[in-house]
């Protein structure tokens, strides 16, 4: 049998020297950031069912970073709905997003909190995106633990690298203020 080597995990550019590192406080924070996520599952249909698939055994989601869910809004920094969501549950969702402390992110999973699916009603929110700004899509109906998983790494890429400014931006304030968050 051969030996198999083990590589390290990517840390944040430096400058070396001897007995010395230098990077920027702010590659160090979106690394920690990335790397312990505390996702809060809102899941209402099938999409759901995927997700427990992602998190036991053979997908792990602890993995990634994300072992530990949460189900208060306050202990949470990623969002990920999940399902059909009925227009009567988005001022429910908004204020869920709304509890959850800065930094936070949304993955919307699945067709139905995409786009609304295949469910054209005049029940059904048609993304929510409509109530809630989102970060990342995750395609599928119901998409398999493995665009489960995509999504989340999706997101790591993106927390690792957004500035520590950004939520203080008027962009971002912006977008806030044309979802009514204040």
């Amino acid at each position: 049998m051969g030996v198999k080597i083990i590589h390290p995990a990517d840390g944040p550019e430096m400058h070396t020297g001897e007995g010395y590192g230098l990077t920027q406080i702010e590659k160090v924070i979106g690394l920690a950031r990335a790397n312990s996520i505390w996702p809060l599952p809102f899941a209402t249909s099938c999409c759901g069912i995927e997700f427990m698939a992602t998190m036991a055994s053979t997908y792990d989601l602890g993995r990634f970073g994300a072992e530990r869910l949460s189900f208060s809004p306050r202990q949470a920094d990623l969002l990920m709905v999940m399902g059909t969501i009925a227009k009567k549950m988005g001022p429910v969702l908004k204020q869920v997003y709304t509890q959850m402390a800065e930094p936070k992110w949304v993955i919307a999973v699945g067709a139905c909190a995409s786009s609304g699916g295949i469910f054209d009603t005049y029940s059904v929110l048609q993304g929510i995106d409509k109530v809630i700004p989102v970060d990342v899509y995750v395609p599928g109906c119901p998409p398999p633990p493995e665009a489960i998983l995509d999504g989340i790494l999706k997101i790591q890429e993106l927390i690792k690298n957004e500035p520590l400014r950004r939520r203080n931006s008027p962009e971002y304030n912006h977008l806030l203020h044309q979802y009514q968050i204040d």
